[in-house]
């Protein structure tokens, strides 16, 4: 089947020999091609805060946890896991990304002056 937009895809079908490949997987009939993908961890977050140049306060809100959060992910009391892993991913790859997603909310954070967002435009 051509996926090319020629002709429609049959999602059922591709589900479906999705399955047959895992069964085969898992019979050791077949071996699949797999990709480990390496997600920062505790002892990364400091270095990636750094490189966005970004205060613990700033990098807290961005990543939408607490300071004290940060904190014992920098000090390795604590891991960072789940979607907090992979937008520290995208913030250890993709740096100049993640510096101007935060500038694009920094006039909208500074009119915003009781909301936690607004805090941290004053702070930057």
């Amino acid at each position: 089947m051509n996926n090319r937009g020629t002709e429609k895809r049959n999602i059922g079908n591709e589900i479906i020999e999705g399955l047959k490949e895992l069964k085969a997987w898992r019979q050791g009939k077949v071996k699949l091609r797999t990709t480990v993908v390496a997600l920062p961890c505790a002892a990364d977050v400091s270095g990636i805060r750094k490189e966005l140049g970004l205060s613990q306060d700033q990098f807290a809100q961005f990543m939408g946890v607490s300071v004290a959060t940060l904190r014992n992910w920098e000090q390795l009391r604590r891991e960072p896991h789940g979607p907090a892993r992979s937008l520290l991913l995208v913030a250890a790859k993709q740096p100049h990304a993640v510096k101007e997603a935060f500038k694009s909310v920094m006039p909208a954070a500074k009119m915003m002056s009781h909301s936690k967002v607004g805090k941290v435009a004053k702070a930057a």
